[in-house]
């Protein structure tokens, strides 16, 4: 600071108190007064040597800094600091001297006397306007009419970082010093204010000079007009929204979550979701690893305790392209010792954060080379571990990682992965309890379907059947082929309305009695009538409090079946359908035709009949049964599904698994919405050798010859150990049908997978087995019947019945 010239040296003599002092270069004091020693209380000794800013009380203001950058003169009122740490205000004036070492400034001040308040209250008032718009913690700057900034308060300097103020240049020309700045749009911003004469309002994402990360900002452009009314700049305020811009990115994150995840009861489908909106706009890089147990659908284990944990790799996202930080592959095992952040957060339940030079993490990646080398590659900086917890069990671990993104995780983002994990974890729990009871139910439902094809020669088989796509759940269809006295087969596809437990509860219910009611060979068209009957009765005992998936009441039980019967012998095949789809049939030379049959209503309906339809099929014909799901699986166009099932049909194999895979592929999509039940079958017939018939006439005495006949025909066949059971077997039915039936009588003989003995009559009387008791005559040759044969059975006909026995003969 420069101290008044006294009179020893011819000058004026230095005002009362007045202090000077000199300023190097390099900050120090080098010259000190007697008046500066009265004002601070340092003696020179103490002063000289000393950097200026120790003698501040307080911070001095912007602009004396920028005149300090400038190298201009500059005064003001400071606070300076006494020797005894007490302030004193001052007020100083700076001035310049440049030497050939630098810029070195002489300081006078003189101690501040308050002045009258009357005498100087308009220059107060100057003042504080001036310090309003210098101190304003908004960024304001003022632009002419060519947007050349003309003035800027303390906050826009302050952004701008060091350096000297941007007066005087032009909005574009301060990208050279500001990037980070919107320069091209805050520049048609301030032309469209200056055109219109209107306030614009405008948000941006920018990073300021010093800054780590972007910054949101909303600005206000304002015209600033002259007496006239006519614009003569532009005024430009920005404030610094960070904190509610993060807020609301996290709510509407949030938000997302709540609307993308879970919009399946599929676990890989809803991790999947979890990864993809935690990569959008949070993290980087997004893995979620699952116990086996959730894939399963079994109960997941209660949280681990600190020991090594197996997860599986459900799904990962990154923002870059093949996810490159990846260490596991999705639905390989991720195995973590009991040291690592994951375990850790697994046995406490709360989320975690990290830097990956946080001594945890660098003692769990020298154990883990590959996850250590990923994260050094990528540049992954920061991490978020957060476990999986729904209903107090534990489904899994989550890692959220940043690497292009250059701001760390806070203490905000744990919250919002905490929200992001938790409203996942519900999802994904979700999608357990599903799988269990859907794999319940697939079980029972498959449990209830014929494994294999039952032995029988009247047709070869192959089927298939889909459940429907996890939306729709499990249904009610089902198919089954049931082998029939004479060589016969029964073929059934039905259909239970609804899906779930209860739909395919009463699927096994219906597919037991249609096998009961085929085993005592009742025809097609009654057999649906019993069967309409068992649904009616089904429908009354019902709970209608229960509910099944589609929220449909337990009791509205209803189904559609297809029943038929073939006949190798004969070649005939007789079908009855309630309010199912006809069959298709393929003949030997390859033409597809679907057979009109007479519709029967559906079963549960009760009091309308059903009527049989009867078609002859060569050997070779092939007979196509199913749902409708497999019609309607495309665009629910029965129609067009009937044209592609035909050319799929023409278009199959040789070898009815061939077609089966055909159809399929022609008809499904990937994710059918009803389940689909196939049954294919090519007919076979029994060669006129494998059959032998007579007629008996109704004489006691032609028993022995019908024995002699059978014993003759067996020994043709190669069976002659099976001749005494079938004499006795001869012998008993012919006499029965005798003795109690009507004529015409008829022996017959088959030769197929097992022996066939069949009498036949014209009357309706069927027998009975029954005990003898110890004197009675009669009631023995039908017991001992039973128990020679492997099956015996009443089948009754248009024109009365036929009693036939069966004996199983070894597979060739």
């Amino acid at each position: 600071m420069d101290e008044t010239v006294g009179p020893a040296e011819g000058g004026a003599a230095s005002p009362p108190g007045s202090a000077a002092a000199v300023v190097g270069p390099d900050g120090l004091l080098t010259a000190w007064s007697p008046g500066a020693r009265r004002l601070l209380g340092h003696r020179p000794e103490q002063a000289i040597g000393r950097p200026a800013g120790d003698l501040l009380a307080a911070p001095p203001p912007a602009a004396a800094l920028r005149a300090l950058a400038r190298g201009t003169e500059w005064h003001g009122r400071l606070a300076l600091r006494h020797r005894d740490d007490r302030p004193v205000a001052a007020d100083l004036r700076a001035t310049p001297l440049h030497t050939a070492a630098g810029t070195a400034w002489t300081l006078t001040a003189e101690p501040a006397v308050s002045p009258d308040p009357a005498a100087v209250h308009a220059t107060d008032h100057r003042e504080l306007r001036a310090w309003a718009f210098s101190q304003l913690p908004i960024a304001v700057g003022v632009y002419d009419r060519e947007t050349r900034l003309v003035g800027a308060n303390d906050e826009v300097l302050r952004m701008m970082g060091e350096g000297d103020e941007p007066v005087g240049l032009l909005m574009a020309e301060t990208a050279d010093r500001w990037s980070g700045l919107p320069h091209a749009r805050l520049a048609a911003l301030m032309n469209r204010v200056l055109a219109d004469g209107e306030t614009v309002r405008a948000d941006h994402l920018f990073r300021t000079p010093g800054e780590a990360g972007a910054h949101a900002w909303t600005t206000v452009l304002y015209p600033l007009k002259g007496p006239d009314g006519g614009v003569r700049g532009v005024a430009v305020g920005g404030l610094d929204t960070t904190d509610e811009y993060r807020a609301r990115r996290r709510l509407a994150m949030v938000n997302a979550a709540g609307l993308r995840i879970g919009t399946t009861l599929d676990v890989t489908r809803t991790a999947q979701e979890l990864a993809d909106v935690a990569t959008e706009d949070f993290a980087d890089f997004t893995s979620v690893d699952l116990l086996d147990s959730v894939f399963l659908g079994t109960e997941a284990s209660t949280r681990p305790t600190g020991g090594p944990a197996v997860f599986r790799r459900a799904a990962e996202q990154s923002v870059l392209i093949g996810c490159p930080e990846s260490a596991v592959p999705p639905g390989q095992t991720d195995h973590l010792p009991a040291d690592s952040p994951m375990t850790r957060a697994l046995a406490t339940g709360r989320p975690s954060r990290h830097r990956v030079d946080d001594p945890d993490v660098r003692r769990w990646l020298t154990v883990d080379p590959v996850r250590a080398q990923r994260i050094a590659e990528s540049g992954t900086h920061s991490l978020i571990v957060a476990p999986l917890l729904a209903r107090g069990t534990t489904l899994g671990i989550t890692l959220f990682a940043r690497h292009r993104t250059e701001e760390d995780f806070d203490a905000d983002d744990v919250l919002l992965a905490e929200e992001l994990t938790a409203r996942a974890a519900l999802s994904i729990d979700n999608a357990r309890r599903y799988t269990f009871e859907r794999n319940t139910a697939l079980a029972l439902q498959r449990s209830m379907m014929p494994h294999r094809a039952p032995r029988q020669a009247a047709v070869e088989i192959a089927s298939r059947y889909l459940p429907a796509g996890p939306q729709a759940g499990v249904g009610g269809d089902w198919f089954d082929v049931i082998p029939l006295s004479g060589a016969r087969v029964a073929l059934v596809v039905g259909d239970v309305v609804g899906h779930g437990i209860q739909a395919t509860a009463t699927m096994g219910r219906l597919r037991t009695a249609v096998r009961t009611l085929a085993d005592v060979d009742v025809p097609p068209d009654e057999l649906l009538t019993h069967l309409d009957d068992l649904v009616l009765r089904l429908d009354r005992e019902a709970d209608p409090r229960t509910a099944d998936e589609d929220g449909r009441e337990a009791a509205d039980i209803g189904a559609t079946c297809l029943y038929a019967v073939y006949d190798p012998v004969s070649r005939r095949c007789t079908l009855a359908r309630a309010g199912h789809p006809g069959p298709a049939v393929v003949r030997p030379d390859g033409r597809v035709e679907f057979p009109e049959l007479p519709a029967g209503p559906p079963l549960g309906l009760g009091g309308l009949p059903f009527e049989s339809a009867e078609l002859d099929l060569p050997e070779g014909s092939v007979l196509a049964l199913f749902t409708d799901g497999l019609v309607e699986a495309v665009d629910h166009d029965v129609d067009h599904g009937i044209e592609r099932l035909a050319r799929a049909l023409a278009a199959g194999g040789i070898s009815l698994e061939e077609t089966c895979d055909e159809i399929l592929r022609l008809l499904l999509p990937e994710a059918p919405e009803d389940d689909i039940a196939l049954l294919l079958a090519r007919t076979r017939a029994l060669d006129t050798s494998q059959v032998a018939a007579w007629d008996v006439p109704p004489d006691p005495a032609v028993v022995s010859h019908a024995r002699k006949l059978a014993a003759e025909q067996l020994a043709v066949w190669g069976l002659d150990e099976y001749a005494f059971v079938t004499e006795l077997v001869v012998s008993e039915l012919v006499t029965n049908a005798i003795r109690y039936g009507r004529p015409p009588i008829e022996l017959r003989l088959i030769h197929d997978t097992s022996l066939i003995c069949e009498v036949s009559d014209t009357s309706s009387t069927a027998p009975h087995l029954r005990r003898a008791r110890t004197f009675d005559e009669g009631g023995r040759g039908l017991l001992l019947v039973a128990q020679l044969t492997q099956g015996w059975g009443t089948r009754h006909t248009p024109f009365g019945k036929t009693i036939w026995t069966e004996q199983t003969l070894p597979e060739v």
